[in-house]
């Protein structure tokens, strides 16, 4: 196992052969990274409380933070952190405990807490704040600090967030073919 990739107590982070996780970034615990899913410079993936699940084609860009709350007597399940598929979680931006549907893309240095549901085919704009147990409805721009629904996204906008997610996919090919 490589040192940027630790288990936690019984747990082993499972990550499919056509992962790109950077030697620079750190893995640890009950993490699952699906197909194609990337982990860039710097990023920090610590499923040691709870566990965290990412999606084919994600990616995780340079300097994020995910982690999770743990499970306790008035919430047996704690917050785990679910992440679906051809999600781009851009530089910088924390995650803690919540879910991301699927094409989703999550703008720099956003902050997402405890027990959000961000629904399928959502974008939240640069530097957001979305506080404990919010809801983002599908189809929507998301911007501000805390978030504020501001329109339905365009076509073209749907359109970018598989394409977004699936060019990363194309730049961590390169990355492991230079390996």
């Amino acid at each position: 196992m490589k040192k940027n990739v630790r288990a936690y107590l019984e747990h082993t982070p499972k990550i499919d052969a056509s992962c790109y996780v950077d030697e620079l970034s750190i893995v640890i615990g009950d993490v699952h990274l699906a197909a194609n899913v990337s982990v860039w410079p710097f990023a920090v993936i610590r499923g040691d409380v709870n566990h965290i699940r990412i999606g084919q084609n994600s990616n995780v860009q340079d300097h994020a933070m995910l982690h999770v709350s743990h499970k306790k007597a008035d919430k047996p399940e704690g917050s785990p952190l679910m992440i679906g598929e051809d999600v781009t979680i851009g530089h910088h931006v924390k995650l803690h405990g919540c879910t991301i549907g699927n094409r989703v893309l999550v703008g720099i240095g956003t902050i997402i807490l405890d027990d959000v549901v961000v629904e399928d085919d959502v974008m939240i704009g640069a530097g957001s704040l979305v506080p404990p147990n919010k809801v983002l409805e599908s189809g929507y721009l998301y911007m501000g600090s805390p978030v504020k629904k501001v329109r339905p996204l365009t076509e073209k906008e749907k359109a970018f967030l598989p394409y977004s997610a699936q060019n990363y996919v194309k730049v961590s090919r390169h990355y492991l073919e230079q390996a």
